[in-house]
């Protein structure tokens, strides 16, 4: 169909919830608090950071970004489906609906790069312990994190703006949210040069960020296998909550940006759900229970506020 052809569309329905309010009121509930856990979760670990003298170091400044990342994530998605999954008329403006499509789109990207970031971080921590304060000092991990987030912003936003997706007279989403998949479903114009465009960004964003964590995990492994069994538990312990949420961030990205098939397609709004909502309050999660410094930044913060409670 012709771009002439447009239709000038106001907002979207959002038909992936249920039509039954027990279920939506559910879904509510455990959304709510899954957000609610999800803010304080990543809030508590950044200010862990900030206040623990020994978590002033490159990994946890990175892991604050990646925490920064979550509740940016988190928050363009559930408070739009919060307001949405109880009313009658689920829709979204066209809009906000691009806003939001945009945003996620980075984000991912972003996150994308930096899980790549981290695991050369620990290549170098343990690859080369020596030359870690030189190699990775703090204008180094400036650069990179600005490099990481716009480099998220140009592979993701810039080729959505130049040529952004056509809608015609179709507008129910199959969907939660606005999610690019799902709107590509229905939008009209060049489908296959858009999707051409996306698989070329996922292979930078997604597919070699991902094999680039693959062999550095295999240097890192080969490595720790080298050093006294006495260290390797420390070593490794390092790297499994890295590991965890490579798997989860991946694992789900990849299935829905690379692997294209008709059973899959119906379950894509689940798997964002995952994604979108369930991640950003599991890394936190990971992290504080797998690592011992974490723990101990956050009993001092919470022992301040019970103190300051009791002034």
């Amino acid at each position: 169909m012709s771009p002439y052809n447009q239709t000038n569309l106001r907002e979207f329905m959002l038909i992936g919830f249920s039509q039954n309010m027990h279920i939506c009121f559910s879904f509510f509930i455990s959304l709510l608090v899954i957000y609610i856990l999800t803010i304080l979760g990543n809030s508590l670990l950044i200010g862990a950071v900030f206040v623990h003298p020994k978590l002033h170091t490159p990994m946890y400044f990175f892991l604050c970004n990646l925490s920064v990342l979550d509740l940016c994530y988190s928050s363009i998605s559930a408070p739009q489906m919060l307001l949405v999954v109880l009313s009658r008329k689920k829709t979204i403006s066209m809009l906000s609906c691009m806003l939001q499509m945009n945003s996620g789109h980075f984000l991912g990207s972003t996150e994308g790069l930096l899980l790549a970031v981290m695991a050369y971080d620990r290549y170098i921590a343990i690859c080369f312990p020596l030359y870690y304060t030189m190699i990775m000092n703090w204008k180094m991990c400036q650069h990179i994190t600005a490099i990481v987030w716009i480099g998220g912003f140009v592979t993701s936003v810039v080729p959505n703006i130049s040529k952004p997706l056509i809608f015609c007279t179709e507008n129910k989403l199959d969907h939660f949210a606005c999610e690019l998949l799902a709107l590509l479903k229905i939008s009209c114009g060049n489908i296959a040069q858009f999707q051409l465009r996306l698989f070329i960004v996922s292979l930078f964003i997604l597919l070699a960020p991902f094999v680039f964590i693959v062999v550095s995990y295999i240097l890192i492994i080969s490595s720790i296998l080298k050093i006294k069994s006495s260290d390797r538990a420390k070593a490794f312990s390092t790297c499994a909550s890295h590991l965890t949420v490579v798997s989860m961030f991946y694992g789900t990205t990849i299935t829905m940006y690379m692997v294209q098939t008709k059973e899959l397609s119906s379950m894509i709004k689940y798997i964002a759900l995952i994604y979108g909502v369930v991640t950003p309050i599991l890394n936190p999660l990971i992290y504080s229970l797998r690592n011992n410094e974490v723990k101990h930044a956050f009993i001092k913060i919470f022992k301040s506020f019970y103190l300051l409670g009791h002034c």
